[in-house]
């Protein structure tokens, strides 16, 4: 669903359960959604390469207090479901190879799967770390290709980690940046931006007033927020954000993807929970 994650290959999580609740403003809208996520790495051999498999599924409940001038009926629940298959590998003596490619089905799904519901993602990526140095630190650099963006090319993937005192690190990159202070080795706080929306298809198009059609709807948001993470142990968490957006835009979309009706374009508290077993 998201429309700035592509699975694994920008995820260092195994398994995650995850809430969102993004409150109505003042254009009238309010969203939740719950997210469930595994991936399974599967050891193949003694030169350590995995074989990742995984699953991540999202459900969006959308709510609306204002009228608008269309039927509101097919714009209530969406559902994104992604398969995750890829392979990490050892690129050299400091770089490991991850590639990862992630179908995507995401719609209302009023009348079963139609074709329009399909999108693909794919991710490449080398990744390097150095856990155990005086400052550690985790590089990643790739290429990711999304086919919701609208896009025909792969596209930048940047993310740099450092732990530069026992107490303090940062993360720099797209689609989040943080620095965090590590109180204890069970609290940690944070402040981050991040990056959030979806974009998602409309099997039945929606009849605007002008003429067109909505056949997609779409959010592209810039967050900011303050984070508190519990560590229950070194790769399990259960964690909280609340912010708020800087920038937003919520939009239906044409078959085309130009924009069609703008839904949403005011900024929006962003509180977010859940509960996570990651691989750091």
């Amino acid at each position: 669903m998201l429309t700035y994650q592509t699975g694994y290959g920008q995820s260092s999580d195994i398994f995650k359960f995850e809430y969102l609740n993004i409150p109505e403003n003042d254009s009238g809208i309010k969203t939740q959604r719950y997210k469930l996520l595994f991936n399974l790495p599967i050891k193949l051999n003694e030169k350590k390469d995995y074989l990742i498999t995984g699953l991540e599924y999202n459900r969006l409940d959308i709510g609306y207090s204002r009228d608008f001038p269309f039927d509101k009926s097919e714009l209530i629940r969406f559902h994104v479901a992604d398969l995750n298959l890829g392979f990490i590998t050892k690129w050299n003596e400091n770089w490991n190879l991850v590639t990862i490619i992630t179908p995507r089905f995401a719609s209302n799904f009023t009348n079963g799967t139609i074709t329009d519901d399909f999108f693909f993602n794919a991710t490449a990526t080398l990744w390097k770390e150095k856990p155990n140095a005086d400052k550690p630190f985790r590089i990643v650099l790739g290429l990711s290709y999304n086919s919701t963006t609208g896009l025909p090319v792969p596209l930048p993937l940047v993310s740099y980690y450092r732990r530069f005192h026992p107490k303090w690190s940062y993360t720099l990159g797209i689609p989040r940046s943080n620095f965090k202070y590590h109180m204890s080795k069970k609290h940690t706080l944070e402040a981050t931006m991040l990056l959030d929306g979806y974009f998602i298809n409309i099997q039945n198009d929606i009849d605007l007033p002008d003429g067109q059609l909505g056949s997609k709807i779409s959010l592209s948001a810039l967050i900011g927020a303050l984070g508190y993470q519990y560590n229950i142990s070194k790769r399990m968490s259960l964690y909280a954000l609340v912010g708020r957006s800087f920038e937003q835009e919520g939009k239906l979309r044409n078959d085309k993807r130009g924009d069609v009706f703008l839904l949403n374009d005011e900024s929006n508290l962003y509180i977010r929970t859940g509960f996570k077993i990651g691989i750091f």
